[in-house]
């Protein structure tokens, strides 16, 4: 019996024309017969993504089977979305995957899921795709829980409260160090 645990061997996001946004390659331990290989060398890599790009630029599909990779994708504003992985892993899960961190990008990007705001927020896409796989394992599908782990701390929101009495106390402090300085001339 072939046990797997749901691994991928990429995640690569693509803009409208089909350049390179981010991509990260996993490495795979063996590869048992009728599995797909490796791309190591950054020419590879461009080859793949150029000729994934062509087949997946029109919006409608969300699974192929392209070069023996399975590839799910989803198209968000001007980027598609891509885990890439063996022909024979599952791709339900992979396609829950992809879109529980395409979920928590979105809230953490603020409902903008775009190239601008990728590129900007690229710290929090890295984050975001680490908490969801871990070295090409996917380990999370809680959009909510990986956005919550991920998601900078808020500002200290502690308020100074002004009323008069801070006022007079200030006051009085001003006055007494006033006479201080006085007496001591």
């Amino acid at each position: 019996m072939n046990l797997s645990l749901y691994s991928v061997n990429a995640f690569i996001i693509l803009d409208s024309e089909g350049h390179r946004v981010l991509a990260k390659y996993y490495r795979s331990k063996s590869h048992p017969q009728g599995e797909s290989k490796d791309l190591l060398t950054l020419k590879e890599q461009k080859a793949f993504e150029k000729g994934l790009w062509q087949k997946t630029k029109k919006a409608g599909g969300d699974i192929i089977l392209y070069d023996s990779h399975l590839a799910v994708y989803k198209h968000s504003l001007d980027l598609i979305l891509y885990f890439i992985a063996g022909p024979t892993e599952n791709e339900l899960m992979l396609s829950t995957a992809l879109g529980s961190l395409t979920d928590a990008l979105t809230m953490l990007l603020r409902n903008s899921l775009e190239k601008r705001g990728v590129l900007e927020n690229l710290d929090l896409v890295l984050l975001c795709l680490d908490e969801t796989i871990d070295d090409g394992i996917i380990v999370d599908t809680d959009a909510a829980a990986i956005a919550s782990r991920v998601s900078r701390p808020r500002p200290d929101t502690t308020e100074i409260v002004i009323n008069e009495q801070t006022i007079m106390n200030a006051y009085q402090t001003v006055k007494e160090k006033m006479q201080q300085r006085m007496g001591q001339l």
